[in-house]
Parts: structure tokens; C-alpha cells; sequence
């Protein structure tokens, strides 16, 4: 495909409006790159890779599948978006730039912890007002949660269930395809309000989980860490969170803050009725 055909579109459109078209893997180099924009226009081809959890190879043959000669030009289009939004942002066309946390010579300790610091921005910079009070909304008045979260995610399911619960509003976990685990699924109907977590790509169980939700016209709610997910289209309601890291692993701080403030939101939507029973429970 030749570039001049998309040449009115930037490089994160151009991802949006193909994105059927690639393979499972350039999808996870598309997310990534729509999502970390400033990654994709600085990062090396080796590094944009194993942040995207892919190979280099791969980020190369998206590079071309979008129309691109290789990896450069590739990059050379997200920096024009990029210095675009930066301008855009400012509204003077002069890029504001934050004090750094560290030295330029910060060791991997400090890394980490600046990842964590950037992902809490970035989170609380995307997050939509409007999905999120409507998220709230339907946790407060669902008569059943199902809370779905494998592998990493089964953590942060079992967290909100905590908070949840002691706001005395009843939801269960599903975090594995167990007998137990597929007979809660079972049992979604249109009064159920199904919460799922992902990172990265979903988990199968994941994905029928939502499948089910929406055949049976259950509410819906993903939180994920990809705007173009797959869980997020299958859902109702939508909440990203970054989790961009420099480690062999994701960074799940955002992630954390985000579900704290859901079930803050949820408490404050009616205080003086959910403060008794945390006075209660602090009593224990």
C-alpha cells in the first residue's frame, strides 16, 4: 500500500483504521505504538520490541504492512505526530518539559520507579471523566459483580472484590477456567455487571467471559492496558491505564491507583451511608 494513499492521516489513525488487517502479533505492535507514541518516535527497533513483548522482526514487517520502506520511516511518522501533540498541548507550539526525577545517569532502581511515576501521569492525563463516573454508576447499583482477571490480573480482581466488600457490595472472582470459576460465569444474566482485567493480550478466558456478557446482555466494564484490545471492544464501558516498563515485567502501579479510586468514588457517591459500616470494620 502506498503511503501517499494515508498521507492525510497520522501514524496512530492510520493503526486505528487498519487494525483488523494485521496479524495477532503486529496487532500487539500497534497497540503498543498507539498507546506510547513517544516510545515508538525515540526507541530503538530492538527496544520498541521487547517493550511490545514481540520481536524486532516483527516490528519491522509492521513497518512495512503499514506501507513503510522499514523501521525508520516508520519512526520518522511518529515523531511528526508526536511534536504535533506536544505543540498541540501547549497551545504556543513550545513543548513543556517537567523536571526530570533522577539524574540522566539514574540506575535501574530509579528507572523503575520513574516508569511508575510516568504511568500514574499518563493514566490520570487518558483516563475518560465520563467513562469512569459511568463505571462507578453501574458498580453501585449492579445486583451481581463478576470481577475477571487471570495470571497477574487475578490480584487486582481480588482487590477491588476487598474494597468492594467493605462497602458491603457482594462480587466474586473468576480467575481460572476451574468448575467453579465456569459455573459463576454460568450464572451472568442481565443483571450481572462483569468487570474485566487484561494486560496485554487477553486471556481466553477473558474473552468468553465478555463473549458471554454480551450475549446474555449483561453490563460490562475492561480495564485494560491497550486502547485497542480486543476485551475493551467486546465491552460496554472502557478504563485504560499505562503500564509501560523497563523491567522483564509490566508495571501494574497505575493499575493499582486506579482501582483505589474506583472504590473511593463508589464510597463517596453516598458517604454517610458507607461510613459506618469502615467504622465498623476498623473496630475489628
Amino acid at each position: 500500500m502506498a503511503r501517499s494513499a494515508t498521507a492525510a492521516l497520522t501514524l496512530s489513525e492510520e493503526i486505528r483504521q487498519r487494525f483488523d488487517e494485521f496479524s495477532r502479533s503486529q496487532k500487539d505492535v500497534g497497540q503498543y505504538i498507539v498507546d506510547h507514541l513517544d516510545e515508538a518516535a525515540f526507541h530503538t527497533a530492538e527496544e520498541l520490541a521487547r517493550r511490545a513483548n514481540t520481536s524486532s522482526s516483527t516490528v519491522v514487517r509492521f513497518a512495512q504492512a503499514l506501507g513503510f520502506d522499514g523501521f525508520p520511516e516508520l519512526q520518522s511518522s511518529a515523531q511528526d505526530e508526536y511534536r504535533r501533540q506536544r505543540e498541540d498541548g501547549n497551545g504556543n507550539g513550545v513543548a513543556s518539559v517537567s523536571a526530570p526525577l533522577f539524574p540522566i545517569d539514574q540506575t535501574e532502581f530509579e528507572a523503575a520507579l520513574a516508569a511508575d511515576h510516568a504511568n500514574i501521569e499518563d493514566t490520570a492525563r487518558k483516563f475518560d471523566r465520563e467513562e469512569v463516573a459511568a463505571t462507578i454508576e453501574l458498580i453501585c447499583r449492579a445486583q451481581r459483580i463478576v470481577l475477571v482477571g487471570t495470571d497477574q490480573m487475578t490480584f487486582f480482581a481480588s482487590y477491588l472484590r476487598h474494597l468492594l466488600m467493605l462497602l458491603d457490595l457482594r462480587s466474586e472472582v473468576v480467575a481460572s477456567p476451574s468448575q467453579e470459576g465456569l459455573t459463576r460465569l454460568g450464572r451472568i444474566d442481565q443483571e450481572t455487571l462483569v468487570i474485566a482485567f487484561c494486560a496485554g493480550r487477553p486471556h481466553p478466558l477473558v474473552l468468553r467471559a465478555m463473549k458471554l456478557a454480551r450475549h446474555r446482555g449483561a453490563r460490562t466494564v475492561a480495564i485494560v492496558d491497550a486502547t485497542l484490545s480486543e476485551v475493551a471492544k467486546l465491552s460496554e464501558r472502557r478504563i485504560y491505564y499505562s503500564s509501560n516498563s523497563p523491567t522483564f515485567v509490566r508495571s501494574h502501579t497505575a493499575l493499582l491507583g486506579l482501582v483505589q479510586a474506583l472504590a473511593y468514588g463508589v464510597y463517596a457517591l453516598d458517604e454517610s451511608a458507607y461510613a459506618d459500616r469502615i467504622k465498623a470494620f476498623k473496630l475489628k
